[in-house]
């Protein structure tokens, strides 16, 4: 056996009598403790994704990892002292940097949190959408832009303030004839919650960011970048009809589908809705909070 060889060996058995050493000092409270850690990063980039901080937290991620390497280096001493003197600037920084979305994150949660029964409003929600996608439907072959907010969990009254209220019962007829052209409702939002509209010519938020990667072939008029504001604000599904081209799209959590088909928007619609009926308890709860990650556009 050469030396080389018994080397090797005794360098398995260091790293073998380190991990039983591990192993030995490992308890019930040591485990969940490392699971709690494990839970709240995975939260933490859970609520993150399909942000714009993403791309942050890997730039962060890889920055600290390079500081944690080059640090370790006795030799270099200078580099050492600038890391350690402006590593708290840094942590003070990162909330500024990353406000808009630690918000979000918090909106997130906070939505979540709802375990209280399911409304009426999100109940029987099934008739309804057959009178949303008819209604949609006849608006594309007419190319009226029509802009329809559907609440969920979260209050829209914040924005519905802001329009005309209406109160009235969902029907294919008066929607059309909300977005008929060149009428005082035609402009703005028709905020509906349950199978009430509750208002019309709603103003809703616009979309932050740069909402134009989401459609690099065609700018975004005002009308989508306000259906991408309010799903980005608010957990509710905003459809948009494009009064160019007839377009149909659906807007949720900050993301938008285009030129979509009766079917699909039928689809989409039940999909955000149905399974919030039949899920209760803890399931319901675990669903909301992470229904917007199952709903992102692939």
């Amino acid at each position: 056996m050469t030396g080389s060889d018994c080397g090797r060996i005794i360098d398995v058995v260091a790293i073998l009598d380190n991990i039983s050493f591990i192993l030995q000092r490992l308890t019930w409270w040591s485990v969940l403790d490392i699971l709690l850690v494990t839970a709240i990063i995975f939260a933490i980039l859970l609520l993150l994704r399909d942000t714009q901080a993403v791309v942050l937290v890997r730039g962060v991620m890889i920055i600290l990892i390079l500081l944690g390497v080059l640090t370790g280096f006795e030799v270099l001493p200078a580099f050492s002292w600038l890391v350690r003197t402006t590593l708290p600037a840094l942590l003070v920084a990162i909330p500024v940097i990353f406000a808009p979305e630690i918000r979000r994150a918090l909106e997130r949660v906070g939505r979540a949190s709802n375990i209280l029964p399911f409304s009426a409003g999100i109940q029987g929600m099934q008739e309804v959408i057959e009178i949303v996608v008819r209604a949609v439907d006849q608006l594309s072959d007419l190319r009226y832009g029509a802009l329809i907010v559907m609440g969920r969990y979260d209050p829209l009254k914040e924005y519905g303030e802001t329009g005309i209220p209406l109160n009235a019962q969902v029907s294919e007829k008066l929607l059309i004839q909300i977005f008929y052209p060149n009428t005082p409702l035609h402009d703005g939002a028709v905020i509906m919650e349950g199978s009430q509209i509750m208002v019309a010519a709603a103003v809703m938020p616009l979309a932050t960011g740069d909402i134009q990667s989401q459609s690099p072939r065609r700018r975004l008029g005002l009308r989508h970048r306000a259906a991408i504001g309010v799903s980005e604000a608010t957990d509710a599904v905003a459809i948009v009809v494009s009064e160019e081209t007839g377009a149909i799209s659906i807007a949720s959590g900050g993301r938008i589908i285009r030129r979509l088909d009766t079917a699909r928007v039928r689809n989409i619609l039940t999909g955000f809705y149905r399974p919030l009926e039949e899920k209760q308890g803890l399931e319901g709860w675990l669903s909301r909070l992470f229904q917007r990650q199952a709903r992102q556009e692939k």
